[in-house]
Formats: structure tokens, sequence, C-alpha cells
């Protein structure tokens, strides 16, 4: 199902740039600390240099701007639309994540239930897609969005031993498009290959 119309994205960056300047002025930077993306991310989305339109991205910087939603409406699709609302609501602080992306406790670090929630969203007995936790990082509550594991396994014990550092990688990792999360994956794994070969194990 489509969520927006891609030919209408100057809509909704035309907003975008007009409230960074009513409720600033503010630079790209400001606004991707005020969302708690990464800088380059923010970049690349702001230049439409994204191949995907990134659904919690748009209502997070909708949310934060406070962009009025009849303002961008056309830019999202009419099937979409009330699950897009919802989305910016929970952004704002309003009201839980939609339930089609599952929904996570707002307070904490990783504790033991968000971390059983988490496992059972992700691992084999789970139905959900994908799952959004909110984890603190410093001073600041960051969104991590999970995909499904086909693969299976311990998914509780792989979450619950991520620092908050690498946790925060996370949420950067995930907000690329799919060639950023290539080129990651393609320069880690030089680098680990590189270190085996030197004798440094892991």
């Amino acid at each position: 199902m489509a969520q927006f119309d891609r030919d209408k994205t100057e809509i909704f960056l035309g907003a975008v740039r007009k409230y960074m300047q009513v409720r600033g002025p503010m630079s790209q930077k400001d606004l991707a600390e005020m969302t708690d993306t990464g800088v380059s991310t923010m970049s690349r989305f702001l230049n439409q240099q994204t191949k995907e339109l990134n659904a919690n991205l748009i209502a997070n910087i909708t949310a934060k701007l406070a962009i009025p939603l009849h303002e961008i409406i056309d830019f999202v699709e009419e099937s979409y639309s009330d699950q897009f609302i919802r989305l910016v609501k929970f952004y704002k602080g309003a009201e839980e994540l939609p339930s089609e992306q599952g929904s996570a406790s707002s307070h904490g670090s990783g504790s033991a239930n968000e971390d059983d929630e988490i496992a059972q969203a992700l691992g084999n007995g789970g139905s959900a897609k994908s799952f959004t936790s909110q984890v603190g990082v410093g001073r600041k509550k960051t969104s991590l969005v999970f995909e499904k594991d086909q693969g299976g396994g311990d998914l509780k014990s792989k979450l619950q031993n991520l620092s908050l550092k690498q946790k925060g990688f996370l949420n950067e990792f995930l907000n690329l498009d799919s060639d950023g999360k290539d080129l990651v994956v393609d320069v880690g794994r030089n680098i680990i290959t590189y270190l085996k070969q030197k004798g440094i194990e892991f």
C-alpha cells in the first residue's frame, strides 16, 4: 500500500521549509536534533536523495514542527491518512503508536518488559512486520524501528546485550535508505575481515 504521493513530495518539503523558519529559524542540523535524526539522514531526505519515504521520519518532522495537517494532506495517500494522523499524534506524545506498527513504552531504556515485547513482535511467533521502541540515549529519547527477523534466534538476549551506544547506532542505520544500509554493511564486513586477518579477535 502506497503511503505517500511521491509526485507531491515538494508540497511536504515546502511546508517543512516554511515551518523551519516560522518555528526558528532553524537549520537542517537543528531539525535533525529536534527529531533525534542523523544530520546526514535529514540532509538526504530534505534534498530528495532517498529512494524511500520514511513514514516515521515524515510524521516526526510534522509533529515537531507542528505543521498543520491540512497543508500537507495532499501528499498523504487517502488510504493511509488515518494511520498517518495517529502516527503524528504519537510523535506529539498524544497517543500510542498505531497498532499496525506495534507499540512500546516510552519510559526507560531497554527494560525487561520492553525487551520481551520486542522479541515477541520480532521473533518467529510474532506477527508484526516491524516494531518501534523508544530508547533513552543520553538525555534524548530515540525511536528505534526493528524489522522482523525471518531467521529466528534469541532476539531478546541480543537486544539486552546491546549498549545504548549500539542502540543509538541502530537508529541511524535503520533511517538510511536501502543503498545506505548496503554501504554500511559492506564497509563493516570489510573492516571485520581486515581485523581478523590481523589476528584481532572479537
